[in-house]
Order: C-alpha cells, then structure tokens, then sequence
C-alpha cells in the first residue's frame, strides 16, 4: 500500500507509523522548512543528535519529500504521486488542503478509488469545525479529566492518550478502506476526530454511567480508587517504601492475606455502596507495610496486583525485555530509545524501518521512484517547488 501523507504533530504521523510498521509505504510531504515535530519537543526540547524526541516518536518509516505546496507547480506534482498511490492522508484543519487544490473532491475527480483519511480535531462540519483540537482540550471535552479526578479535584491524563488512540483508530479506517479497495476496487472517505477517539476511550466507563442513571455525583469517590465505577478495593495506595495498585480483590481474600480484621469487617457488604470506607481502611492497613512483603503476600494468593513503576523501572521489568518493548537506534552519532510496534506477526516484531532525519531527505528517490524523469527533477528543484537538505544525511537506524 502506498499513501500520500500530508500528516503532522502527533495524531496522523502515529498512525502512519502503524501503516508503515507493517510494510506500508508512507511518502511524507513536508514544507521545505520542515514539519512541525521536527521543531518542537516536549521536556524543554528533548533531542538526540539535533533531531526532535517528538519526531523520533511517531515518523518510523515516513520517506520524506519537501515540497512548497504555495507554489503553481506543487499541485500537479503531488496529483502526479497520488495517481500512483492508494490514499491519501492528512490531519490539518478541516478546508486547509481545499485552499491548495488537494481537497476530496479534487483528488477524486483526478483519481476515483482513492482512499482519502482525514483525522481533525471536532470532523469537518459542525458547530466547533472552526476550533482548535488538542489533546488536552479533547480529555476535558470529553469528561475523561472529570472522571479521572474522582469529581472533586480534576486530573488530566499524563499521556498524549486522545492523539495516540486517534492515531490508532485512523490506520485501522486506513486499512478497513483498503481492505474494500482490494475486494471491490472502490475508495473510500475516512474521518478521524480526537473528539471521538477521547470518547471511545471511555467506552466501558460512558455506558455504564448512562445505564446506572444516578447522576455526576456518582463520580465522587475516596482518591485512593482508581475510577468511579469499579468497586473497591479497585485502587492505588501508599505502602511504606512506594505505591501499589490494588485490583478486584474479595475482602474475604484481601482480609485473610492481610491477616486484618478491620478489612473482614466489610464482608457481606456491597463493595461498591461501602468503596468509599473500604478504601480508607485499606489504606491504613497498607502504608506501614513494605511493597515485598506485600508482594511475597500477594504472590502467594494468586491476586490482582502490581506495584507502582516509574520509567526507570518499566525498562528493567523483565517481562518488558521479554516481549522486546524497547529498541536502541541510531541516530547520527547518538542512540535512542524507541517503542516497538505494539503487535507480534507470527511472534516477531516488525523490522525495524528507518526515519528521514530531515526534511527532504529521499525527495530525489521518490521522483525518481514514481517515475520522474532527471530533467525534470531538476527543473523542479531549480523553480523551488521541491527540496532537499543541503548536506544529504544518513537514514536513522541504516
């Protein structure tokens, strides 16, 4: 599958990731100052090599070509590439890629059995079309901030958890329209939101509150508990050298292993109508205790628990070495660390596929690959309508 990527920041560069992680040809189009992850970089501009973190993250196996989408002749040189591919994607403001002629209707008129994906924040009508999406904004539209905070105190999310899930909703409307395209040689519109993607993350938790009909008060809860309809001990706590969360665990089991009788106290009790004072009592019996005698407990009764890691530790969790989470790759004369697909095919992870470190970087090659002649490459680098870096890097992880 070929597509034509006019994708940037976070959401549809990730899920060209996916697609390309598993053997897609992503053809990256970027200005000829580059895109906007390559500029910016959270952690006060996180980089390796000179290459933005955030970029590293989400552009695995993109092919970059800069091209000056202002220019006359841009137009017909990306309808040219697009002739040759299956779909198109993007993730800029709904009627931006109208103004510059590359639109739905425009590149259906030119190529009928397109696939064409756009992923925005709110969709392309309605009455918030015109407003700026961005995954904090999505998590407090979409009550994942409110349920999150237990009702009183609001907490966000302390990951990009709406762009990511959009990403993955995005190449999974990706492969459904290609999936038709094979079947039945027809394309397809597909529309991705952040909106949607922050609402479907809330699946279990959206429909149980509609059907328990009992009103926001019910997402008050003791801050121990994790959310507001599981019943205790459902959890994270503070044991006497960290934190440890707590599942779905019978008090008649939780108090046995704890040898605590202030625990067997709520058996026979609703674990859900008592949450509230079974969490504080269970934080009582826990924060003088240390995590491995919890754990050695614990482990021994077969129940649901884990203990609180950071990063540091979760590339230290041997389970996470095992299923080969991480991989060190190199960039320029730097390494870093990056996240593996999250599938197995046939038990192994997908190679992996290098990124353009700079925009630009296979500009030439793909011309070349989608049948542009010399001449012709070189007319367009001299109008400026293409571009490529000055000095011509390495592809990170070659």
């Amino acid at each position: 599958m070929k597509v034509v990527s006019f994708c940037h920041f976070l959401q549809g560069p990730a899920a060209m990731q996916y697609l390309a992680d598993m053997g897609a040809e992503i053809i990256k189009i970027e200005p000829p100052h580059g895109a906007y992850e390559r500029h910016w970089a959270g952690a006060d501009r996180a980089k390796v090599a000179g290459v933005s973190a955030f970029y590293l993250s989400a552009n695995r196996g993109a092919k970059s070509i800069a091209i000056d989408l202002k220019k006359p002749e841009a137009r017909e040189l990306v309808m040219r590439l697009i002739e040759q591919s299956h779909a198109v994607t993007e993730n800029f403001r709904p009627g931006t890629l109208d103004r510059l002629g590359l639109g739905y209707d425009a590149v259906r008129e030119r190529k009928p059995d397109i696939i064409y994906a756009s992923a925005s924040g709110f969709g392309r009508t309605g009455p918030l079309v015109k407003k700026p999406g961005q995954d904090l904004v999505i998590q407090a539209m979409s009550g994942l901030i409110a349920a999150n905070g237990g009702g009183e105190s609001p907490v966000a999310v302390g990951c990009a958890a709406a762009d990511q899930h959009g990403a993955a909703l995005m190449a999974l409307g990706v492969l459904g329209a290609y999936v038709k395209w094979l079947t039945t040689g027809e394309g397809t519109r597909v529309e991705s939101t952040l909106l949607g993607a922050g609402i479907d993350l809330q699946m279990e938790s959206l429909v149980t509150y509609y059907a328990s009909k009992r009103g926001r008060d019910i997402l008050k809860r003791d801050p121990h508990l994790a959310t507001w309809f599981h019943e205790a001990p459902y959890g994270v706590y503070k044991a006497a050298d960290g934190f440890i969360a707590v599942s779905l665990n019978p008090p008649e089991k939780l108090s046995r292993v704890l040898e605590s009788e202030a625990i067997a106290a709520f058996i026979g009790k609703s674990a859900y109508d008592n949450r509230d004072a079974y969490a504080k009592t269970l934080a009582e019996e826990l924060k003088h205790r240390t995590i491995a005698d919890l754990s050695a407990r614990f482990d021994a009764a077969d129940m649901w628990y884990a203990r609180v890691d950071d990063f540091d530790d979760l590339v230290e969790n041997p389970q996470v070495q095992h299923m080969e989470v991480f991989r060190e790759v190199p960039v320029h004369d730097d390494t870093i660390r990056l996240l593996n697909h999250p599938l197995r095919y046939d038990g192994k992870v997908p190679d992996h596929r290098p990124f353009a470190l700079e925009q630009g970087a296979n500009t030439r090659e793909i011309l070349e690959n989608f049948g542009f002649g010399s001449s012709e490459i070189n007319s367009l680098f001299d109008a400026g309508v293409i571009h490529e870096p000055a000095v011509k890097t390495e592809m990170a992880g070659e």
